[in-house]
């Protein structure tokens, strides 16, 4: 992945420039140094072979395919402290229409903030009012499809039963209703009710920051500024299908740190991963993607892209600086965790912490820092470390004399 993104960045920038976000050419800047020679590093001899071997620096932006396995593993450990033994979790996950995407690509943080904070509000207010339970939630933002098109949606780890909202009594998951062939399974909240709190909430939000000028409508989006054109685009939004999803364990055996393991994997490194890759030849790029064909017996396709459409499909995902994908909300929030899990522990006496799986970690630390100690590959003998360099600064690679030809201008 990062040799495609290396290799056709340069054809992307000459075409797209003009439209492209400062945040976009940087982040496809610092992937392109990463690994190489301008990013200093580590150069090994072994004393018994004599063979030396060169390891550069990483870029670790959070885009990046080559960095982060251990930023990954880190959250995947902090998340998995919050999970509590004897515990149905659910996977929630909110999606928003595709009639939206040309404004959310044109207005990515105050939209995606938006869509995090309404799924939570819409969740928070069914557990509380169908419930009578405290709410809490993990919540990661991914923005694409398999076919690597805009596709925004938030999953949630939720937890199905918990304190009561008076804080004195704990409150089982519920179950339906057995029937002939089916036995009780546990449920959380009906979702055809959350989806009709989430979009209302969502378009209530829209709504207002259209109300008070804080949308950016520039060029295909500027027939919206008008009242009657902007009316009518939300009430085709209201009428449209928002789905909202509540995936109940498969089986009573699931544990919620395979959940984990799914979310941690796209924390970092982009929306698609080396295997799913197939070729790049003649300029066109192939991977494998979900086949939506119901009536076919192949559960993967694969799909074809020119290189410079493939990076331009790629980049649609890169977020805007700073902006947190990973958030936690309710008694699962920074400010009230610590209360929150003592409570759950007072109340429910199996509530003790778990660590996370052992295994789950092993499957997500593929990319650690570089060691200080290392073996020769020929007679597996150790190296000896002859020189370190340290990254110089991005102003240092931007600007410098090893700067990308298209980053000139």
């Amino acid at each position: 992945m990062a040799s495609i993104l290396k290799r056709y960045t340069a054809d992307f920038i000459s075409k797209y420039r003009p439209s492209l976000s400062r945040q976009v050419e940087s982040t496809l800047a610092r992937i392109g140094f990463c690994r190489t020679a301008a990013m200093g590093g580590r150069t090994y001899a072994c004393n018994q072979c004599q063979t030396k071997i060169s390891l550069y620096n990483s870029c670790a932006d959070r885009h990046c395919p080559q960095c982060s396995g251990a930023r990954r593993a880190d959250w995947l450990d902090r998340a998995a402290e919050l999970l509590l033994p004897d515990v149905t979790y659910f996977q929630v996950v909110f999606t928003l229409p595709d009639k939206l995407s040309p404004l959310i690509l044109g207005n990515r943080r105050k939209l995606y903030r938006t869509l995090m904070h309404t799924a939570w509000e819409a969740l928070k207010e069914c557990i509380e009012t169908k419930l009578g339970m405290q709410a809490s939630a993990m919540m990661v933002l991914h923005t694409w499809n398999q076919r690597l098109g805009h596709h925004p949606h938030v999953h949630l780890l939720v937890p199905g039963s918990g304190p009561s909202l008076d804080g004195r009594r704990w409150i089982e998951c519920r179950q339906t209703k057995p029937t002939g062939n089916s036995p009780a399974k546990p449920t959380l909240v009906d979702n055809k009710e959350l989806s009709r709190e989430f979009s209302e909430r969502f378009l209530r939000k829209l709504k207002s920051l259209h109300r008070r000028g804080k949308l950016d409508l520039e060029e295909e989006l500027a027939g919206l500024q008008e009242p009657l054109a902007w009316a009518k685009f939300t009430d085709t939004l209201l009428a449209h299908d928002w789905c909202v999803f509540i995936e109940r364990p498969p089986t009573s055996k699931s544990s919620p740190e395979h959940v984990l393991k799914y979310l941690a994997r796209y924390m970092t490194g982009g929306p698609i991963s080396d295997r799913r890759l197939v070729s790049c030849d003649n300029d066109i790029v192939t991977f494998m993607a979900r086949n939506k064909d119901k009536h076919s017996s192949a559960s993967q396709v694969s799909e074809k892209l020119s290189g410079v459409e493939f990076i331009r499909c790629w980049s649609l995902h890169i977020l805007p600086k700073g902006f947190t994908k990973s958030r936690c909300f309710g008694g699962y929030s920074s400010a009230r965790r610590t209360a929150f899990i003592a409570l759950c522990k007072q109340l429910h006496p199996l509530a003790v912490t778990e660590q996370c799986d052992p295994q789950v970690n092993d499957a997500i630390t593929e990319t650690q820092d570089i060691p200080t100690e290392r073996c020769c590959a020929k007679c597996q003998q150790p190296m000896q470390l002859l020189s370190e360099t340290r990254r110089p600064s991005w102003r240092d690679l931007f600007y410098g004399p090893n700067h990308h030809s298209w980053f000139e201008s």
